[in-house]
């Protein structure tokens, strides 16, 4: 089996609790729970703080928890001295969510040398889907 790579062992690191995250998962309030086979799974215990206007979740916070998710997935699949940038996010939402958990399931539908092309469910904590994202990425070389 060949050896884990750094953005690897940070990922499994988030989902342990052993590493840090991010400062944006602190701000939003998301955790990384499972990374299983590259497809990564991020939890938002969602309420007041993240209401817009309306007193309902924020897209934004959709969005950023989709992200996370979408982007953990893809690094998961790089190797050492490469990183990413995402080139297109695309969002559908389906339901208001006012408070709760929201589950984000990100994984990689396919990884081309520079281009890949993922996918990520949301879903509310009674398993209805509440949004839908894709997201695009590209590969960088050098800067990993």
């Amino acid at each position: 089996m060949s050896e884990k790579t750094r953005f690897q062992t940070m990922i499994e690191g988030w989902v342990s609790g052993e590493v840090d995250l991010a400062p944006i998962g602190h701000l939003v309030g998301f955790r990384f729970t499972s990374c299983e086979g590259g497809v990564i799974r991020v939890e938002l215990d969602a309420g007041p703080r993240h209401h817009n206007p309306m007193g309902i979740v924020h897209g934004g916070i959709f969005c950023d928890i989709a992200d996370a998710a979408m982007g953990v997935a893809f690094a998961y699949t790089l190797a050492d001295g490469e990183s990413f940038a995402t080139l297109q996010l695309q969002a559908s939402y389906l339901r208001a969510v006012r408070e709760g958990r929201l589950i984000a399931t990100g994984r990689v539908v396919h990884r081309g040398k520079t281009v890949g092309h993922l996918e990520c469910d949301v879903v509310d904590g009674e398993g209805r889907a509440v949004a839908r994202f894709t997201s695009v990425c590209t590969v960088l070389k050098g800067s990993g």
